[in-house]
């Protein structure tokens, strides 16, 4: 297994969601407290410090993928970001516990849909629009990750 490709490539996607956090970080700034602000900045900094080593240090010799390592990359990116997405929940201090917010970022990252709040409208809109992000890239990924199979097994 190509252990250095598959830390960049997870790596590469951790600096995605960066800056796909952005967003929700935009309307924090324009229509929110300094809490959920904060909660954004504070998760894109940690990605960045823990994505940039390897994404930009760690440069892999080969390049070729293969199945197993394709399906490390999409295993170790659900793990990576259900973590991180989780952050901006936690931080905030406007849900439970940090179990109750891995909940609802692995509920989101994988497209379930469950969530731990009885009134989901009752989160900041920040927090909303990055519960939906959430949703919507788990869709994407289950979608990327079924043209691999696809692309592989051809």
């Amino acid at each position: 297994m190509n252990y250095r490709l598959v830390a960049s490539l997870v790596s590469y996607i951790m600096l995605l969601a960066a800056c796909l956090m952005s967003a929700p970080m935009a309307v924090a700034v324009f229509t929110e407290t300094q809490t959920t602000y904060l909660a954004f900045a504070v998760t894109i900094a940690l990605l960045i410090i823990f994505a940039a080593p390897s994404a930009f240090v760690f440069k892999p010799k080969d390049k070729s993928i293969y199945a197993k390592d394709a399906f490390v990359v999409v295993a170790g990116a659900w793990f990576v970001l259900a973590f991180f997405g989780s952050l901006p929940y936690f931080i905030s201090g406007l849900m439970g516990g940090f179990v109750d917010c891995l909940f609802e970022s692995v509920s989101g990252f994988t497209t379930t849909g469950a969530t731990m709040l009885t009134e989901v409208e009752s989160l900041p809109a920040s927090l909303l629009l990055w519960r939906s992000m959430t949703h919507w890239i788990g869709g994407l990924g289950i979608l990327l990750f079924l043209l691999a199979i696809i692309s592989f097994s051809g």
